[in-house]
Order: structure tokens, then sequence, then C-alpha cells
């Protein structure tokens, strides 16, 4: 329904929240909303919207998400800057790169 909205009403881009998928604990859990996740931007893309998505992806969940086609960005400043107290900018950023290739 909202990415019908969004189409309705002009919308170019659309972001999908991936807070669910995130904070999913079991396996089957995270399994049913990364299917819904991947339908939807399936969808979205269908419609002709450029999609994004994000929240709460880390560098143990990224790479799944990164791999469903489509997505031109991800939103996952806030676990590479958490990352980056740790270890630094540069290799937070490298190893969040490698992860999403």
């Amino acid at each position: 329904k909202q990415v019908d909205v969004a189409k309705s009403v002009g919308a170019k881009i659309i972001e999908f929240h991936t807070g669910a998928f995130a904070n999913a604990k079991e396996r089957i859990a995270q399994e049913r909303e990364f299917k819904k996740l991947k339908s939807a931007i399936g969808y979205a893309r269908n419609l002709g919207f450029r999609v994004n998505a994000g929240h709460g992806l880390n560098y143990k969940n990224v790479h799944l998400v990164s791999s469903i086609e489509g997505i031109e960005e991800l939103n996952i400043g806030h676990s590479i800057i958490s990352r980056a107290v740790f270890v630094g900018l540069f290799q937070a950023v490298r190893e969040m790169l490698e992860l999403v290739k």
C-alpha cells in the first residue's frame, strides 16, 4: 500500500526500512523479513522507483540486504561510525565495502 501511495503522489525514490529484518532474533523470522523486503523492493523497482534501504544494518547482516538487486543506496552510517571508534574510519569503511560487494 505504501509503495502504491508513494507512486500516486509522484515520488521517484523510495527507502525501505530494514529494521524488522535487522532486529529479527530467530533465523526463520529474519528469512521471513528478508523475503518481504526483497519482494517489496522488486515491486517498487517494477513501478520505476529508485530504491534505497536502511536502518539497523550492520557488519553481520548487511551482506544479505546488499544482495537484493536494484538497491541503489544502503544507509549504514551509524554502523560504520560505531565501528570506526575501534578501528578508525578508513578501516571501518574498507570493511563495509568488502561486505557489500
